[in-house]
């Protein structure tokens, strides 16, 4: 049975502190400087570890990651507009917001990584698909978050878009071009480099429930909501395991390249995706967005845990020279 998630856990704790000692008076704006900078900072380091070698290893494989880049930016919108649209008052509007933020994130890289490799499958192609469906992402989820919201009856500001390039797009593009330089010394020290990422979204993430918990997030939000966005989100993995699973296999991918569509086309990235909606979102609204991104991550990581898992032990009883089964 796949054990909780230590990073889920710290967030936890980041919920629990921010409900009893949210941020107030004289600490806010120091807080919320301080989550610019720290958002800057991971988006610098992501550039500066990100290999190019790793990224072009797997380019010559372009159905692959077509199939994967329309799951994560075209499946994945349609149907949470479609979900929004059957049954639009089973959540608050800004929940609803949280769901199709979602729905408009890239990949993750390391688990989409980890658990192809664990099942056996396409490891440089998942590695090619994860880091360009990040990197794209960069630019294609604010204008995703703007369609569906203009759907829905919202829309992102210039403000907020400008915001993605200062905070986000900058640091990343400087940590590119540095990267020949600061590279090595980022993969050598990746460990701790993965701390500190973890820590700037710690931090991210008690500065927005800060503002919400101040807004009276808890008095919005009763454990029947909770347990509604929890039904949600796990109608959407469902729905994306079953659409990477049997579409490549009517698409005639091989066994490795199913594998890797369904670990890469089904992840949703919380990494880059607090960041973001610290970026996109007004302060107040941060807090309930990320609700629902929070409860999917810890979602996909036990389910495709558990098909990893599987496709792992399947992989390696179909080798040759395997055991068989005694008659």
């Amino acid at each position: 049975m796949p054990k909780l998630d230590p990073f889920l856990l710290a967030l936890i704790a980041t919920l629990l502190l921010a409900s009893l000692l949210p941020c107030r008076g004289a600490a806010v704006p120091v807080f919320s400087t301080l989550t610019v900078l720290v958002i800057a900072v991971m988006f610098f380091l992501q550039g500066a570890r990100l290999s190019r070698q790793a990224m072009l290893a797997g380019l010559g494989h372009w159905r692959l990651h077509l199939a994967i880049l329309a799951c994560t930016f075209a499946v994945f919108p349609l149907m949470g507009l479609a979900l929004h649209a059957l049954f639009p008052h089973l959540l608050s509007p800004t929940l609803w917001l949280g769901v199709l933020f979602v729905c408009a994130l890239p990949s993750t890289v390391q688990s989409s990584i980890a658990f192809t490799s664990i099942g056996r499958g396409n490891v440089p192609a998942a590695v090619c698909a994860a880091t360009a469906s990040n990197l794209l992402g960069i630019a294609i989820t604010p204008v995703l978050v703007g369609l569906l919201l203009s759907r829905s009856g919202g829309g992102i500001s210039v403000h907020a878009v400008l915001d993605i390039v200062l905070q986000l797009l900058l640091p990343f593009v400087l940590g590119q071009l540095l990267q020949p330089w600061i590279g090595g010394w980022a993969l050598r020290n990746k460990r701790l480099l993965g701390f500190t990422d973890r820590g700037s979204i710690l931090i991210v993430v008690y500065t927005a429930f800060s503002e919400a918990v101040v807004q009276g997030l808890w008095h919005k939000l009763p454990p029947s909501m909770l347990a509604l966005v929890l039904l949600i989100d796990a109608v959407l993995l469902a729905a994306i395991l079953l659409i990477t699973r049997y579409g490549a296999r009517l698409l005639g991918f091989a066994r490795e390249d199913e594998i890797a569509i369904v670990f890469c086309g089904s992840k949703k990235t919380l990494a880059s995706g607090v960041p973001m909606a610290g970026v996109l979102f007004p302060p107040a609204t941060v807090g309930m967005v990320v609700l629902p991104l929070m409860i999917f991550h810890q979602l996909q990581l036990f389910v495709c845990a558990v098909m990893a898992r599987r496709y792992g032990a399947s992989e390696a009883a179909n080798e040759p020279g395997a055991a068989q089964p005694r008659t």
